[in-house]
């Protein structure tokens, strides 16, 4: 067989767009509990409601075969404000969770941050543009780790971690009030790759049984045309975005070009005195990453004053040779292939692909079963490729995990688009009855993980 007998198969959420219960058990207000809801976008009051329907979506979950799952510690259940003193009932949730997900043979993997910034801390301190806030989260970190450690094997610090560096870095770190300027954006990708250091340095200090990886939006990036200056935007692109963090992670120290980059545009003060060092000391044990999609660049869009950081945002153009979703994302079998096979020869360590899928919009009339090839046929293709990276290049692959198996808003807060093999019956602003509805992804997934991804047919 291709994969390794422990191969990992399994879901990824977040808690804002999984659980619901936002106000339940003392849990403190985060930036998305104060999101409105639009004419075409839901609030994040509910979810799916996963708090009270835990057991239902974990026996799902077995019934497919998944032996992982990796969902997200909400800071302010544990802080409500994001600091202050350890609210004990935010605990009692994820006590249950472990426990039921460790009874049915499924791993836990804890993220410990996936954009929910505590309100308060926001509005005080604007997230983590301030050492203060770095420094409430690796208290909380700590917090979480030291009740989880020994059950929970499998740890990340944040989810998609480069972001912070290009244009999503304001709004996932709860930056809400001052200039969106490139410094601010500096300091904020550095103060979390400081609490990474720190949380990894504490996790490997105190229980050296767990892992603790790295985790990135990976983002390849093509030339739009074989013009050099299209090539060298390309390049560069991923390595401000890319290959910075792969080096913080993999190496212990941040990208040369980028450090040039910064001496030269007065960026170093993003930095304080310490943190080479602290980012020097610590080590992963695996690399993750999240991969949707490929981004082609023309360089007749940028101006030679386009950080590299918005190269993606400024010069990203349509490429003609792939399909592509309702919401303008490329699919690309074979670029998931490719970085698998680059980041496993270039870092050695053993590479964890934990959000991959399709969004497509569908309806379940009478909670009949959907027919959804199209998601069939996008799974297939990238576990093939998977196996091509394992079998053919020797990529050392640990596990598969689809986003949000069972479907859950989106990213934005649009249940419009699904990525799940499991319905969830619900709309922008008609919660239903949220019933979980099987489609026929479920049951091809189901033959997949029976086989070790033997039989894809």
């Amino acid at each position: 067989m291709t994969l390794d007998k422990h191969f990992l198969w399994g879901n990824s959420v977040s808690s804002m767009q999984s659980e619901g219960a936002w106000d339940t058990d003392g849990k403190g207000l985060s930036v998305y509990d104060v999101k409105p809801e639009t004419a075409d976008l839901s609030d994040w009051k509910v979810g799916i409601d996963e708090f009270h329907r835990y057991q239902e979506d974990i026996d799902l979950m077995q019934q497919m075969g998944m032996n992982c799952y990796r969902f997200q510690i909400s800071w302010t259940r544990i802080f409500p404000n994001g600091d202050g003193e350890i609210n004990l009932a935010g605990f009692d949730y994820y006590d249950r969770l472990i426990s039921a997900l460790l009874k049915a043979g499924i791993e836990p993997m804890i993220c410990l941050y996936h954009f929910d910034m505590p309100l308060h801390l926001a509005e005080k301190y604007n997230g983590f543009s301030s050492r203060y806030v770095t420094q409430a989260f690796t208290k909380f970190a700590k917090a979480v780790i030291d009740r989880y450690a020994g059950q929970v094997k499998y740890w990340l610090s944040f989810n998609e971690q480069n972001g912070f560096f290009f244009e999503p870095g304001f709004d996932n770190t709860g930056f809400i009030n001052g200039e969106r300027d490139l410094l601010t954006l500096y300091t904020i990708a550095n103060n979390t790759m400081v609490a990474h250091a720190e949380i990894a340095n504490y996790l490997h200090a105190h229980y050296p049984n767990d892992q603790i990886g790295g985790m990135l939006a990976y983002q390849e990036f093509y030339p739009a045309t074989s013009h050099p200056q299209d090539v060298f935007a390309a390049r560069k692109a991923s390595e401000f975005i890319n290959q910075h963090f792969v080096d913080a992670f993999t190496k212990g120290h941040y990208s040369a070009e980028v450090l040039q980059y910064m001496q030269n545009h007065d960026l170093m003060s993003s930095i304080q005195p310490g943190d080479l060092a602290l980012i020097a000391s610590h080590h992963n044990d695996f690399l993750a990453f999240s991969y949707y999609y490929t981004v082609a660049l023309d360089h007749t869009k940028l101006t030679p004053d386009t950080p590299p950081n918005y190269y993606m945002r400024d010069a990203s153009v349509p490429n003609p040779y792939l399909e592509s979703s309702e919401w303008g994302w490329q699919i690309d079998a074979l670029g998931f292939r490719n970085v698998l096979t680059k980041l496993s020869n270039e870092t050695g360590l053993p590479i964890f692909p934990i959000e991959n899928g399709i969004g497509i919009r569908e309806e379940s009339l009478n909670h009949e079963m959907i027919q959804d090839d199209e998601r069939i046929a996008y799974h297939r293709d990238h576990i093939q490729a998977l196996k091509d990276a394992v079998d053919e290049d020797g990529a050392h692959v640990m596990g598969y995990l689809g986003w949000g198996l069972i479907d859950i808003p989106s990213s934005k807060g649009d249940m419009n688009k699904r990525y799940g093999v499991i319905y969830v019956n619900r709309t922008n602003h008609d919660l239903k009855d949220l019933a979980r509805i099987p489609k026929a992804s479920f049951y091809w997934l189901q033959k997949v993980i029976q086989s070790n991804g033997e039989q894809l047919d």
